[in-house]
């Protein structure tokens, strides 16, 4: 039996980072044998349950060092784990992690990661430092390739593939309709350019559903507040009703009870709907499927309606949103720090006007991404074969 341990940002109710621990742990499964995964976990009661895995508490020292000299691999990621944007200290701690494997006599490997930015140099020397001695470094764009080229990682050593998520297979829509009816976030009229019967007049009466993943962790801010324009101009200019939808529920579900009560306070409140409650990745992409466009500032709920075919604009907050919309062909409409509800009605009609054409380029390009990520267990066995 071949102990692999995963360390990653685990537990902590996130559907992007547990949607990525669910196509990992799968794509182990599948193509690896005679395998025993445990993952480092901020809920592991939680975590062992859900992905049938051992599960370790990542907060505890004892736990860690327990974990890593009982495996034969660590593997880092997926996510955005090694940056020290969002968090001056994280990275410190995934380093740590690997540099214990080492130290441990431990193969090590990154799981298609999106590494960086990282703006402190004392992080840059330690990331280059440890990743030299990495036995397999997979990232999921070719911008993490550069800048570990950038910070003295040979890049010959670096495999470029795309993120592990889109390795998860469409879900059906039958969930995502009970839950919407559940939550009071099933419009009736939903279905103007998925409707299979009915002619174009009676297909044009009926609104537009738009799912909205907003990431913002001020409630104040100007970007909100164009968003809210924008969500307004939707539904009294486009004949919208929108759905918000909680990607990380601790931090966005502020947000999403924030942007409705200002719609509401429009007299809009009959036009839009707020997720209240999590859900698993299956759960989230058959929500997202039953939308008609999905508009998103956090990066696996555009990865989400990339894999169920949903046309999507996606709004930047961090270069990964850049890299995963130019990897299907697509290009952020912006920044967070650039938005107006003007241009984002524009960007909208453009969207909505070329959709078939827009998605059928998505599909196929995340189709070819897909198969590039077979390489991370291709790699892992190569690992495994020279431990005998």
């Amino acid at each position: 039996m071949y102990r692999i341990l995963i360390s990653g940002y685990y537990g902590f109710n996130n559907i992007g980072d547990e949607s990525i621990l669910t196509a990992v742990t799968e794509s182990l499964r599948e193509g690896l044998r005679d395998i025993d995964i445990t993952v480092l976990s901020s809920d592991p009661e939680g975590t062992a349950k859900r992905y049938g895995v051992r599960s370790r508490n990542r907060r505890s020292l004892l736990s860690i060092v327990r974990s890593v000299a009982g495996c034969d691999l660590l593997i880092s990621g997926g996510g955005s784990l090694l940056q020290d944007v969002t968090s001056k200290r994280s990275i410190i701690y995934y380093l740590f992690i690997m540099w214990l494997a080492g130290l441990f006599g431990k193969d090590y490997f990154v799981y298609s990661q999106g590494i960086g930015p990282i703006n402190l140099q004392r992080n840059r020397k330690w990331t280059a430092k440890i990743l030299k001695k990495a036995s397999g470094i997979v990232v999921r764009d070719e911008k993490s390739r550069e800048f570990l080229g950038e910070i003295g990682v040979d890049p010959n050593k670096v495999v470029v593939t795309a993120d592990p998520v889109l390795k998860l297979k469409p879900a059906g829509l039958s969930e995502g309709r009970r839950i919407l009816d559940t939550e009071g976030c099933l419009f009736e009229t939903k279905g103007s350019f998925k409707a299979e019967s009915g002619n174009a007049a009676e297909n044009a009466e009926r609104p537009t559903v738009v799912g909205m993943a907003i990431k913002e962790r001020k409630t104040d801010s100007s970007f909100l507040e164009e968003i809210a324009t924008a969500a307004e101009r939707l539904i009294r200019e486009r004949n919208a009703k929108i759905v918000l939808i909680p990607f990380h529920f601790s931090e966005d579900m502020p947000v999403a009870s924030e942007l409705a009560k200002r719609l509401k306070a429009r007299g809009l409140g009959d036009s839009v709907c707020a997720v209240s409650h999590k859900y698993l990745a299956e759960e989230m992409m058959s929500i997202i499927g039953n939308t008609d466009i999905l508009v998103g500032v956090r990066l696996h709920s555009l990865i989400h309606a990339a894999i169920m075919g949903m046309p999507m604009i996606g709004i930047s907050y961090d270069p990964k949103i850049n890299s995963f919309m130019h990897s299907v062909g697509r290009k952020a409409m912006c920044s967070v720090y650039d938005f107006t509800a003007a241009d984002f009605l524009e960007e909208y009609d453009r969207v909505m006007a070329d959709r078939e054409a827009i998605t059928a380029k998505v599909t196929e390009r995340v189709k070819s991404l897909k198969a590039s990520l077979d390489t991370n267990e291709k790699m892992i066995r190569e690992i495994m074969s020279r431990k005998g």
